[in-house]
């Protein structure tokens, strides 16, 4: 696929007072499909929440330079907006890394951001309004994962009622649809989808609908029969043939999977947004597969989790207490804290680089879920065992910081 020739990752509740958070994708955690970024990343693009009042309010996607060596290190560089707010949330590059999909939660559209061209200042190239109607009525667009020439995209509810009954659609880079799979009666709900290719296995996640997440959270956690709707299970799929083989039961609504990425580990990982616990997906000897509760992490809302690249630690980011605990997670059914630092007031997303170094945390998770206060992204490193704060960059001018995935000067170069 080359240029397109017209312009063109919660939850959580936690039922008692407080909130949310949600999340996901970074380096550790792309599609093994798509080239990664090995060494020094020059940027983190962050998809931005649009607020009303705050600068032109629209959503946009943001550049932050984030090259030691650099000038503009820690600072914004580039902003490209698109027209509006749609609940800005999750995005995720096509398997040739030339194109940023970026979705919205509230109207379901879709915006393709050419990266490759100026990756200092990434371009709207096109917009997808049809996403519901491509799709028989998906809504919702969440995880954009990239498989060979096409997107696979997660959805979080329906058109019909605004449910959690939903599904996966597959788009071509271009942008041509392709197919829509509903997510099994059985385990109607979806949230994040990936794939390990060695196992030909496909693990999708469980949120709740339209009709919860765009409902402010202190009106949502009083409505006992709301609470109720949200999903507690991961299905299993034959990841070729895309058919679920088998469901499994994790209570808690089960959001971020990540796969361990050694080749001789059969297992992944989640956190429950209301179980607030750590949970291992393991195969067995059998060929199937079984949960594990690895680890309690207590009253805090878990909104997302990064992997090491060499499957030792575990990254959780945590929304009520604003806190990043790291797990060794040497023994994967035994996770072990090993370190916590205070990042900040609504703590959500985390994305690790791949020589497993430096971490990236932003601080927003939903329009409607979102508290009072400022915003930002925050760059730490690991020295003498120890993550040492590197930089904040205030987001208060542009809008909440969300998703974040990382860019190259040097990839570009190399694979042009």
């Amino acid at each position: 696929m080359r240029p397109y020739h017209r312009p063109v990752g919660w939850l959580w509740l936690i039922a008692i007072t407080l909130m949310v958070g949600t999340a996901f994708a970074d380096e550790t955690c792309q599609s093994p499909f798509l080239p990664k970024v090995t060494g020094q990343e020059d940027y983190v693009y962050v998809w931005t929440l649009g607020i009303k009042g705050v600068g032109d309010g629209n959503d946009s996607l943001v550049t932050v330079d984030v090259h030691p060596k650099s000038k503009t290190y820690g600072q914004i560089i580039h902003r490209a907006p698109v027209p509006g707010q749609h609940e800005a949330h999750h995005a995720g590059f096509t398997d040739d890394r030339r194109y940023l999909w970026a979705g919205g939660l509230d109207d379901s559209y879709i915006f393709i951001f050419d990266v490759a061209s100026d990756p200092a200042r990434p371009k709207l190239v096109k917009t997808i309004t049809s996403f519901v109607k491509d799709t028989g009525g998906l809504v919702g667009p969440h995880t954009f994962y990239a498989l060979p020439g096409r997107m696979l995209i997660t959805a979080l509810s329906n058109a019909n009622d605004s449910s959690g009954r939903t599904g996966l659609a597959e788009y071509s880079n271009e942008g041509r649809f392709i197919r829509t799979i509903w997510m099994p009666k059985e385990a109607p709900y979806g949230y994040d989808v990936r794939v390990n290719i060695n196992l030909n296995r496909m693990l999708t996640s469980s949120f709740t609908g339209k009709k919860n997440y765009m409902r402010p959270l202190g009106e949502l956690i009083k409505d006992a029969e709301a609470m109720k709707e949200f999903g507690d299970t991961v299905v299993v799929w034959d990841f070729h043939a895309r058919k679920p083989l088998q469901v499994l039961q994790v209570p808690g609504a089960p959001l971020e999977l990540r796969w361990a990425l050694m080749p001789n580990h059969h297992y992944a990982f989640t956190a429950t947004a209301l179980g607030h616990r750590l949970v291992l997906i393991h195969q067995q000897a059998d060929g199937t597969w079984a949960t594990k509760v690895i680890a309690d992490l207590g009253n805090t809302l878990p909104v997302d989790i990064s992997i090491a690249p060499d499957d030792s630690k575990l990254y959780v980011a945590s929304f009520m207490d604003g806190m990043l605990r790291v797990y060794d997670i040497s023994n994967p059914f035994e996770a072990k804290l090993i370190e916590q630092v205070k990042v900040g007031e609504m703590a959500n997303m985390v994305s690790e680089s791949w020589d497993g170094t430096r971490l990236y945390v932003t601080n927003s998770l939903l329009s409607k879920w979102d508290k009072p206060g400022d915003y930002w992204l925050k760059a730490y490193a690991w020295e003498n065992g120890k993550l040492a704060h590197k930089f904040t960059t205030d987001f208060n001018a542009v809008g909440r910081a969300h998703l974040m995935n990382f860019g190259s000067k040097g990839l570009r170069t190399k694979g042009e």
